[in-house]
């Protein structure tokens, strides 16, 4: 589960709703400051268990570059209600909501000329196949695509292993049961944590809200897609968008070497960022934002 290091935005960003032909989604709005030249808009789409507050480190050095960064709680996720029907989270239908959002941050297709902005789409993790899957659909509304710890296929055995528990327990557990079963499998806090300040029982608390509020549905739904996704590389590689594939220098969902090799087929250029692992826009967010910067500036 990806931890960021608030939950609170910082004045750069605001919580509000966007409205999208598709429905509303929650969204984190941050935006450059009067003075700032503006240099482009950022989608992130988060993955796996996780919400648009995975990216508020990432924030503040975007905006400070001239980047308005939008991210967003997909359906199902976290504070963007989403049906109890497995079928609602298929993934196309996740792909047609990222052109839903893009549309309403970017304009109508129809309305759109040859200078018209085009969005800079990230996706990290889950959220890297359903942007995927999104340009592939209509790749016109997008300058560049960023995988960020997102493979070309399934995960490894050992996380379709652990994705099929929790489709399991969620099958006949409440949320919040499913929560306590999942913490009572973690390791223990190192002492000076276990006995540390308010703020570390602030955040546990904010995860287990998120955790709450996340769809059992889109769960499940997800998780199987995670476990069965096909290699879809090649096809993504036709495609004359910029790639960009960022991670951490240790991954247990993608090893390295299958992100490496992606890169490698899509013509992609390729980022490591030194001390991360499966989410470097929590673990080293500096870095991660440089890395990105430098990818959008030249495009």
């Amino acid at each position: 589960m990806s931890r960021p290091p608030t939950f609170v935005p910082p004045p750069c960003a605001a919580a509000r709703t966007l409205r999208t032909a598709r429905g509303d989604f929650a969204v984190l709005d941050a935006v450059p400051a009067d003075g700032v030249a503006r240099r482009g808009t950022v989608l992130m789409l988060p993955g796996f268990t996780g919400s648009k507050e995975d990216f508020i480190a990432l924030l503040e050095p975007l905006t400070r570059a001239g980047y308005r960064a939008v991210t967003v709680d997909g359906r199902g996720q976290y504070e963007t209600a989403g049906p109890a029907d497995a079928s609602a989270y298929a993934q196309g239908e996740l792909a047609r909501d990222v052109l839903a959002q893009t549309e309403a941050l970017t304009g109508a297709p129809e309305e759109a000329s040859a200078d018209s902005p085009r969005l800079h789409l990230l996706g990290h993790s889950l959220g890297g196949q359903i942007a995927r899957a999104a340009v592939l659909i209509d790749p016109s509304p997008y300058a560049t695509l960023t995988l960020m710890s997102s493979g070309p296929a399934a995960i490894t055995p050992t996380q379709q292993a652990r994705a099929k528990m929790l489709a399991d327990a969620l099958a006949v557990l409440s949320m919040d049961e499913v929560w306590q079963a999942m913490q009572a499998m973690e390791p223990p806090p190192p002492q000076e944590a276990a006995t540390g300040a308010d703020g570390d029982a602030d955040d546990a608390e904010a995860l287990r809200a998120r955790w709450l509020r996340h769809s059992p549905a889109q769960l499940t739904a997800t998780g199987r897609q995670l476990s069965t996704e096909p290699d879809r590389v090649a096809e993504l590689a036709e495609l004359s968008l910029p790639k960009h594939v960022i991670s951490g220098e240790r991954d247990d969902t993608w090893p390295l070497p299958l992100l490496d090799d992606m890169a490698v087929r899509l013509r992609a250029h390729r980022t490591v960022i030194t001390g991360a692992e499966h989410s470097p826009n929590t673990d080293r967010p500096e870095a991660t934002a440089a890395a990105l910067i430098d990818f959008w500036d030249r495009h």
